[in-house]
């Protein structure tokens, strides 16, 4: 009787300190870009290695859905901070809504454009070329105007079945996902059928993870520990893929994401060789003023955006 006591107080006792420690750490809300899978890994890392709880953070991951997008997420305060791309993020900026980058995860453009019919897909000119209708395609746009390809644009949401059947003759993919559940799928590939954006004059860095502005204002310091605790937890992942991967598994069963082991293995390496800057061979985690100034340029020369957007504003300088 007397050790059932003893172990109630002890769970009381354990639960109270947890309660306290909660209660210490600021709140931060996260939104990914997209559902569950190895994209997102060095965040999960950071949290289930207790990077973000060293830091004096409760981080909450979460991920968009169909119906409830990061942006919207963030627009609508569910969340302190959201993932899109540095050209997304410039239009949104453009277009009036002000955000700043806490961390860039991404140092190169994993946008690819492949060809069913073993052809070159800029000499496919008005051809039906399949492009994402979640996320805008502003490379492809940028890159359709500068090379005169005319594209007929046909949109999905996600997967390879447009492609496979034959309905297009060429999809818009990126280098960790659609690319290799294409080669999964049994599709054969051949030199003169791929264009990397990152391997001509659009490479352009992606992913980072951005908040309002006045929520940059605000609070600094979280924003600067949650960007440590993510460099470390990417960092983690590096030099222990094996064991990343396990965790990157425990959050796919767990939001029930339709994929597999071997996908996500494959999905973790060329995530963490995008992170690889070309130039240094390093993975430096920040924004490059020079890439942020051509993108700029890019997307006002398309029409995409109005103005030009800075290096500073960005950055919240």
């Amino acid at each position: 009787m007397q050790g059932k006591k003893c172990r109630r107080y002890f769970l009381v006792t354990m639960l109270l300190l947890s309660t306290i420690v909660r209660a210490q750490q600021e709140r931060f809300v996260f939104t990914t870009a997209w559902m569950a899978q190895a994209q997102f890994a060095g965040y999960y890392v950071a949290y289930e290695r207790g990077f973000y709880k060293e830091v004096g953070l409760d981080v909450d991951i979460q991920h968009p859905t169909l119906t409830s997008s990061a942006l919207t997420r963030l627009k609508s305060q569910q969340c302190h901070a959201a993932m899109f791309s540095l050209l997304s993020a410039m239009d949104f900026i453009s277009q009036g809504f002000p955000l700043v980058n806490i961390f860039q995860e991404s140092m190169n453009s994993s946008n690819m454009l492949i060809s069913r019919w073993d052809t070159n897909p800029l000499k496919m000119k008005g051809k039906k070329v399949a492009i994402f209708n979640s996320d805008p395609n502003y490379l492809t746009y940028i890159m359709d105007r500068r090379e005169g390809t005319h594209y007929q644009w046909v949109r999905f949401t996600s997967g390879i079945n447009l492609f496979l059947s034959g309905a297009v003759d060429a999809t818009m993919v990126v280098s960790y996902n659609e690319y290799y559940q294409l080669l999964q799928a049994g599709f054969k590939f051949t030199d003169e059928s791929i264009y990397r954006f990152s391997d001509h004059d659009y490479n352009i860095q992606e992913m980072g993870v951005y908040v309002k502005r006045d929520y940059f204002e605000k609070h600094r310091s979280a924003c600067q520990k949650f960007a440590k605790a993510s460099r470390r937890g990417w960092e983690w992942a590096a030099q222990h893929p094996q064991e990343a991967l396990e965790i990157v598994m425990k959050y796919v069963r767990k939001h029930h994401s339709p994929t597999n082991r071997h996908m996500q293995k494959l999905m973790l390496e060329e995530c963490l060789r995008l992170q690889i800057n070309k130039e240094s061979g390093k993975r430096e985690f920040r924004v490059r003023e020079d890439m942020v100034q051509k993108a700029s340029q890019m997307m006002r020369e398309s029409g995409l955006i109005a103005r030009p957007v800075t290096y500073k504003e960005i950055m919240g300088l």
